[in-house]
């Protein structure tokens, strides 16, 4: 479901100096541009539950601590085209409130724009999630968004 909703309504990423990075409810996205003809063997990647590492020709491009925890198993690495690194974490919080407003804790923070664009997108990758039968992929917000839109568990039966 969450592949075909990005396929939808884009993603709203946060540019660094190495690339970018974008998340959905469930992963988080990275992508790292190196030098063109990089060869896997060049590429050095520990994802750990809250740690990252990537280094490339020897030389680190991210270290640090996860905004959040991650499940380490479940992460993984490509090289595409010898010239772009694609990173996917996934989540252990899953849920829409769990908007990462940096990718480390220390470092590449999305602008406040940025991070409110990221947080309306995750309201409504939930709302479609919670109501598969219809498109949420171009609707606007406004109101209250942030921490994932107003909870409505207490109407449940």
């Amino acid at each position: 479901m969450s592949a075909n909703f990005e396929e939808r309504s884009g993603i709203v990423s946060c540019t660094t100096p190495w690339g970018c990075w974008y998340q959905t409810m469930e992963e988080v996205f990275i992508e790292v541009h190196v030098p063109p003809g990089t060869q896997a063997r060049d590429i050095h990647c520990k994802l750990g539950s809250r740690d990252i590492r990537l280094t490339v020709q020897g030389k680190d491009v991210i270290k640090g601590k996860l905004f959040d925890s991650t499940i380490s198993d479940e992460g993984t690495w490509t090289l595409e085209d010898r010239k772009l690194i694609r990173i996917i974490l996934t989540k252990s919080n899953r849920n829409a409130g769990n908007c990462w407003t940096s990718l480390l804790e220390e470092e590449y923070s999305a602008d406040p724009l940025v991070q409110d664009q990221m947080q309306k997108k995750l309201t409504l990758e939930r709302f479609q999630s919670e109501n598969p039968g219809f498109d949420f992929s171009r609707a606007e917000l406004s109101g209250n968004y942030s921490k994932g839109g107003p909870d409505f568990s207490f109407m449940e039966k």
